[in-house]
């Protein structure tokens, strides 16, 4: 075959057209002058070459690290080297301090990180030797798995002070009302929980309306449980309350103020306790209505059918102290016991300090107390090894305590502490007394056995000890009448207080027993006894509840007693 110079044969034409594709480019190419006859004029479209890359730029993106979301935020991706397979659309972003900082890395752990920073970009990989990299661009999720020694806090959900948000400005009000018309008595309740938000500044107020009319007489009344306006002091991981406010209960009982207080918050840290509430049991022979008091202000009424009955979304005034429980039967008849309760023992962890400084007048819904001046300080210390101390004063011009006391994580049994108070007391018959207390609280759960001690404490007072309670009484001896009267014209006793009889030994239970398909099984109660007389405050019951094929059923039996008040109820039901 004669080729003429310049010129090339059929063969060779099809020879070259069929390897022209792999002679020419060695990857997907895209002609600009499909857009534009001025190739300048189109963007730079070499990202898109590869297949599936994206343009470099701020793009939102969910931040997850170990697993765990973070929040949601912009970030700067730039090209991503070849080598680096670990990100979507051939995109690395770019890993400020601030961000290393707000997935809680442990900055001073690492010299070259204290150096940087502004928006300077990290080499994560080659600083944080371990650490990994992925994005999806699909779904705009970045995840940053970081290795756990150079996390400064692993708690999860932790989220550094400089993130939290103060909220919107916010009126707020919350409601509950219960109530009952009969043929010869009428009762409602009426409780208002309002609010106001401002900044980092909360305006709380809570109060009930409370009417009953029964055998002609009418009582009609509002009752201001409290006002307080709180706010966050962030740099101590403290919270700040000025006005009707209750005092902690880690190391003395509970007491209401109105004045001002300082204290750690627990909300504050991610894995912190959340507050503790009883479960308050009882059995109702009829259709009746039970009502729950603390420090003489009705925090909760409701009515309930004929048995056994449990009142499990109870949100007390205070975070321990005695609930006075009525149960008001329809044939008129009344149950009245006490439900002590007190937090499970509080163990800190190690290195955290946690206080609690309160000054203020002593605040109740009694008309016999008075309301004295105190101020009260308590600082717990977790230790090394497991052990917490803990320790505080509660002073005012007649009364003067002092406590001091260890906790103990026992590992698998359970949690104990160990509290020793001695107090100096000048009552209302100006008699000065001075007496010790030794208190023992337990806690336990066996979730292999499905058995939980939520509390089992015992409390021994010698003879001479008070509390402040005690002294703020104007007299030795007294009844606290409710609001009706009997058909006689005799009015309700709800309480009754003798300064001679004071506390002694005090037990608390509170177990459960999960028995399988077989139900479960609970006894709950407490004895109070004290010194001068042979009576006891006594709330016991013991339950069983199962099922079988759709039919749920239970047995419960109670024993409820009060000094003072006279009478004993023993009552037993099946449901």
């Amino acid at each position: 075959m004669h080729i003429q110079r310049g010129r090339y044969g059929p063969v060779a034409l099809a020879l070259m057209a069929a390897l022209w594709p792999q002679m020419g480019w060695s990857e997907s190419y895209f002609n600009p002058a499909f857009l534009s006859d001025d190739a300048a004029s189109v963007a730079d479209l070499s990202h898109f070459e590869k297949g599936h890359q994206q343009a470099p730029g701020i793009y939102r993106v969910d931040l997850w690290r170990n697993d765990e979301f973070i929040g949601t935020q912009d970030v700067r991706f730039e090209t991503a080297e070849e080598s680096n397979s670990s990100v979507s659309g051939g995109l690395s972003p770019c890993i400020t301090r601030a961000m290393l900082e707000r997935f809680g890395v442990n900055i001073a752990a690492f010299p070259d990180l204290i150096q940087v920073s502004g928006e300077t970009c990290i080499p994560l990989a080659t600083v944080i030797p371990g650490s990994v990299i992925a994005f999806n661009f699909a779904a705009l999720r970045l995840d940053i798995n970081l290795p756990q020694v150079a996390m400064q806090n692993s708690a999860r959900g932790y989220i550094p002070p400089e993130q939290w948000d103060e909220g919107i400005p916010a009126a707020l009000l919350n409601y509950s009302f219960s109530g009952n018309r009969g043929s010869d008595d009428d009762s409602y309740y009426l409780n208002l929980q309002s609010g106001l938000n401002y900044g980092a500044w909360r305006l709380r107020n809570n109060g009930a309306w409370r009417y009953t009319s029964s055998n002609g007489e009418r009582h009609n009344e509002w009752q201001n449980i409290g006002t307080w306006a709180e706010r966050t002091v962030i740099p101590l991981k403290s919270e700040l309350v000025l006005g009707d406010s209750n005092t902690g209960s880690d190391v003395f009982d509970s007491v209401g103020f109105r004045g001002g207080r300082l204290y750690s918050s627990d909300n504050m840290y991610p894995d912190s306790m959340q507050g503790y509430a009883p479960t308050v049991r009882g059995i109702a022979r009829t259709p009746a209505k039970v009502v729950i008091r603390q420090n003489g202000y009705v925090i909760y009424q409701s009515y309930v059918q004929a048995g056994a009955f449990a009142i499990t979304d109870l949100n007390p005034t205070s975070s321990s102290g005695d609930l006075d429980v009525t149960v008001e039967e329809k044939d008129g008849s009344q149950q009245r016991y006490s439900v002590p309760y007190s937090t499970v023992p509080l163990l800190q962890r190690e290195g955290r300090l946690k206080y609690d400084l309160v000054v203020g007048d002593y605040r109740s819904g009694n008309s016999n107390q008075d309301t004295p001046f105190f101020t009260q300080g308590t600082l717990i210390a977790g230790l090394t090894d497991g052990y917490t101390l803990y320790g505080g004063t509660q002073l005012a011009s007649r009364y003067t305590a002092m406590a001091v006391g260890a906790g103990k994580n026992l590992g698998d049994w359970g949690a104990v502490s160990l509290d020793f108070t001695h107090a100096r007391s000048q009552l209302a018959d100006d008699s000065r007394h001075e007496g010790q207390s030794l208190r023992f609280l337990y806690a336990k759960s066996l979730n292999g056995f499905g058995t939980n001690f939520q509390l089992l404490g015992y409390r021994y007072s010698t003879k001479g000890f008070y509390t402040l309670d005690d002294v703020a009484w104007r007299t030795m001896e007294g009844y606290q009448y409710g609001d009706s009267k009997d058909e006689n014209g005799v009015p309700d006793v709800q309480s009754y207080h003798n300064l001679t009889w004071n506390k002694k030994g005090r037990f608390q239970v509170n177990i459960s027993q999960s028995l399988g398909d077989y139900g479960s099984v609970y006894v709950s109660g407490s004895e109070q006894t004290y010194w001068g007389t042979s009576d006891s405050n006594i709330w016991y019951q013991l339950g069983y509840a199962g099922g079988m094929k759709g039919v749920s059923y239970s047995v419960s039996w109670s024993w409820n007693q009060a000094v003072g008040i006279g009478g004993t109820d023993k009552i037993a039901s099946f449901n």
